[in-house]
């Protein structure tokens, strides 16, 4: 058979191959500890659980809109409006089975041939994944840790040409817990003045994982950019509906048509009941949020503070997600070598910063979406294992 060249092109996430790896040691009777995937380790809300079995119940068993059900698009619209104060046409809210869809309708849009689209890096990889498979040029900017594992807009501007038609931000980040500070985002709006035919996607989908002084903000509150700006999020992160593949884009006026064109192409239409469990857990009790944020705070802490008392690592403290992201120069050892020994050897699942770009090397991504008591117990190895087999770096 003769594959189409772009299948050349998709990459991976590299979490699930070492989640696959991960579980195969496990049955072979090996102790391992997982803060390799990104993902909440609690239940999904009771009430939000109901919600779905009742649709059922209920005969909600057939195809909906593509778009998505009216009342799941007019409760985002309030749920919008609720947070950052401003009005979205629920006509411009197309719900998709999972953030994923989102970025990889975008990317279909604006990518082709002789296109570039901007990308953070260190990045979810599906960013480059998808924008290669596209045909489009990636071109990726940095997200230094000087700056907290946030953009330049100054370097971001920079690297815009006549060729851009499309620039990802993520914030909170994935994998590195950077949150964007709000004047480079408006330092950036104002710099797109100069290049009104680009597009901004930005990726909020941990926006309600935010920690100490970290400020998450919204680029919906930029009305110079409303007219041109795809807001990813959903309900993946906040309510741990990982498994119910929820998500909704906020689309320019005009493109959402498109969006939901390529849904008919594509998927269809989300399922019926998971869509009222959505409504449910927009509109239902929050308790459940805030003690799962508070658990991730607490993590967060102690993954900082027990990595940082390691010789040859030094962590920076994630301004939200449930990432941290150290940087491990100092212990000799490049990122893919110390994520497979520490796996095979230490008994601890994490992913190499190269799974998120070129310029992650000399990290690893550790997730807290695990015990206090799995995090102290996963960091102790480590620690054990570096005091074993460290190797000198040079001066």
């Amino acid at each position: 058979m003769q594959l189409a060249k772009r299948m050349g092109e998709l990459g991976t996430e590299s979490a699930f191959e070492v989640l696959a790896r991960a579980k195969a040691l496990e049955a072979k009777g090996r102790s391992i500890i997982n803060l390799g995937i990104g993902q909440p380790d609690f239940p999904t809300p009771s009430h939000i659980v109901e919600a779905g079995r009742k649709a059922l119940a209920d005969g909600h068993h057939g195809y909906t809109p593509s778009n998505g059900i009216l009342p799941l698009r007019e409760t985002v619209s309030a749920h919008l409006r609720e947070r950052y104060g401003v009005e979205v046409n629920p006509d411009d809210v197309v719900i998709v089975p999972g953030g994923k869809v989102t970025m990889a309708f975008a990317m279909l849009m604006f990518g082709e041939p002789g296109a570039e689209i901007l990308y953070p890096d260190p990045g979810f990889p599906i960013y480059r994944s998808m924008i290669a498979f596209s045909g489009a040029t990636p071109v990726p900017y940095p997200l230094p840790e000087s700056l907290g594992f946030g953009m330049s807009a100054d370097d971001v501007l920079a690297r815009i040409t006549e060729r851009t038609r499309l620039i990802i931000l993520n914030s909170p980040g994935n994998p590195t817990g950077g949150v964007v500070a709000p004047d480079e985002v408006r330092k950036l709006a104002a710099g797109l003045v100069r290049w009104p035919e680009v597009v901004v996607m930005s990726d909020e989908i941990y926006s309600r994982l935010i920690y100490g002084n970290a400020e998450h903000f919204s680029l919906l509150n930029l009305p110079e950019l409303r007219s041109r700006l795809i807001l990813l999020d959903g309900w993946s992160k906040t309510y741990a509906m990982t498994g119910w593949r929820l998500g909704f884009g906020v689309w320019p006026s005009g493109l959402a048509e498109l969006a939901t064109r390529l849904a008919i192409n594509t998927h269809s239409c989300v399922n019926a009941a998971t869509q009222y469990a959505g409504i449910a857990a927009l509109t239902g009790p929050q308790d459940a949020v805030a003690t799962m944020h508070a658990a991730f705070a607490e993590r967060r802490d102690v993954v900082v503070e027990e990595l940082n008392r390691i010789a040859g690592i030094r962590c920076a403290s994630p301004g939200g997600a449930f990432y941290a992201f150290p940087n491990i120069s100092g212990t000799g050892f490049d990122c893919r070598t110390l994520q497979d020994r520490l796996l095979e050897e230490a008994g601890v699942a994490a992913i190499a910063g190269t799974s998120f770009g070129g310029f992650g090397e000399g990290y690893i991504r550790l997730s807290y979406a695990n015990s206090v008591e799995n995090i102290r117990l996963a960091i102790a190895r480590i620690a054990d294992w570096l005091g074993s087999n460290r190797k000198p770096v040079a001066d």
